[in-house]
Formats: C-alpha cells, structure tokens, sequence
C-alpha cells in the first residue's frame, strides 16, 4: 500500500488551484496608465507599474511578471493538469520522470515570484504555492532515487555528444548571458542597471546558483551511470524547453506596455534562450524515443 498516494494527490490538487489563482490574478494587473514615478533606495528616479497586484512592481519588471503568468495559465497549467492525472492512473517511472520535470519547472516559477515580487496581498499565496512545489518535488525526487538505488540499471538510452554539448553550452550561457551585468555594476560600484525597487535580482541567484551548476552536475551524473543524472536531464529539457516559450511572451507583454528593448538585449537575454528551447525540444524527442526501461 502506497501511504503517501493521498498526499501526492492533495499537493497536486493544491498546484493546480493555487497556480489557477496567482496567474489570473496577476494577468488582470495588466493596465499601463496608472504608473507614476518613484525615486529608489539607489537615489534613481523609475517608473513604477501602479496597477493591481503588480501595482509597487516597477514598470519593467511588471511586464515580465505577467507575461510569466500568462505563458504558466496557458501552457504550462493544461499540462499539469494532464501529466499528474497520466501519472495518477499510472504510476511508472517515465511518468515520475515527467511530473517531476513541470513540478521543477513550477517550483522555479513560484520561487521568482516568493522571492522576486515586490510584496503585495498574495504574498501568503506565493509562500503557499512555493512550499507546495517544494515538497512534490521533493517526494518525486525521493521515489525516484530509490528506484535507482533497487535497481542497478533503470533504463538504457543514448547520451549523445550532442547532448553533452547541450549541457555544457547550456551551463556556460547561464554565466554569460548574466555574469557580465554584475561584474560590471561591481566595477562601477553602482546598482545593477535594471535593480529599480528590488534588493537583488533572483534570476540570477536561480540561473547561476542552481540552473548552471545542475548542467554540469548532471553531466557528471550521466557519465557515472547514475540514473539521478537522466532523471536531472530530461528536467532541464523540459524547463528549457518551456523557459524558451516564456521569455518571448514576456517580451510581447513589454513591447505592449511601451518598453523599448534593445537589439543587443533581446539577442543575449531572449535569443540564447530560444534557441537553447529548440535544442531541448529535439534532444527531449530523442532521448524519450530511445530510453527503453529495464
């Protein structure tokens, strides 16, 4: 008898209905003419959203934020919604290895917004939702590793030199597309250029503490044989895969409010991502055509 089945059900219920709140609520803050100008902690004067939940998120940020909202209710939701009701019905490994994939993929999203929000009435809903992602993904993880630990060998797949690649360019351009921004600001000794109203930009502690060195962990993992390394690597695939659809979105949303991007931003910021998208994509493809589980 599986004790936790009744929990694991519980918490995914819990996703579904706390990402539908945080997600509508957040795209309804989409109106561009209550903004205001506010002067930071820095002495700069910035523009401020002034709207709905996003209302003491810059004008900058807000954008963003909803236009993560908008790919999460929209793409990333119907999905969820699908892989936990496939993995309920059917509890093998692939199916673990999936749900674990969105839940990683959603437990990135709520830690931005836990973490990266300016504090607003939804506060305790983000908290909720991150400590919620927090735990599935652990579970996951957990179950998973004991199967690899009963188990010598899991499954067999191809780990090809493309995929090696993949995850060393992909580890590398985490640096590069955020690195420069913050050596920059340490020589200058000023404040990030786009830190407006915020203490410290989460997406890069995220992409450089843990995104980057996941890459590389796991391509260590996967030439050890050690089935955690495939399960590491077909998560990433996946957070690429809907990080790559996300970012154009939100850039759609700061081109809608008014925001005039830069040519050289959209090719580090925007561009290395797509891209890396539909590498993930066709190396996700790949790999789940050939794993065959033992």
């Amino acid at each position: 008898m599986n004790d936790t089945k009744p929990i694991v059900q519980v918490l995914d219920v819990l996703i579904i209905l706390l990402l539908l709140l945080v997600t509508m609520v957040g795209i309804s803050s989409f109106h561009t003419s209550h903004s205001y100008e506010f002067v930071n902690q820095y002495g700069d004067r910035i523009q401020m959203w002034g709207a709905g939940i996003y209302a003491h998120d810059s004008y900058f940020k807000a954008p963003i934020f909803i236009g993560s909202d908008f790919t999460i209710l929209l793409f990333i939701v119907p999905l969820s919604m699908v892989t936990f009701l496939r993995t309920r019905k059917e509890q093998s490994v692939e199916h673990f290895i999936q749900s674990f994939g969105i839940v990683s993929l959603l437990l990135y999203y709520s830690a931005s917004l836990a973490f990266g929000v300016s504090y607003n009435r939804l506060h305790l809903v983000y908290i909720a939702l991150f400590g919620v992602c927090f735990f599935r993904a652990g579970m996951l993880l957990a179950k998973l590793h004991t199967t690899g630990i009963r188990q010598e060998k899991v499954c067999s797949y191809h780990f090809t030199k493309g995929m090696k690649t993949f995850l060393l360019v992909a580890g590398l351009s985490l640096f590069a597309a955020w690195l420069p921004d913050i050596l920059i600001s340490i020589v200058n000794g000023t404040s990030l250029e786009l830190i407006e109203v915020y203490t410290t930009e989460i997406t890069y502690v995220l992409d450089m503490g843990i995104i980057s060195p996941l890459m590389f962990l796991t391509y260590y993992l996967i030439r050890r044989d050690n089935f955690i390394g495939y399960v590491f690597l077909r998560m990433i695939f996946k957070v690429c895969m809907c990080i790559g659809i996300m970012l154009p979105i939100q850039s759609v949303f700061q081109l809608l409010a008014g925001i005039s991007i830069p040519i050289p931003a959209l090719m580090t910021k925007v561009f290395i991502f797509v891209v890396m998208a539909l590498f993930a994509a066709y190396f996700e493809y790949c790999i789940k055509q050939e794993t065959k589980y033992i």
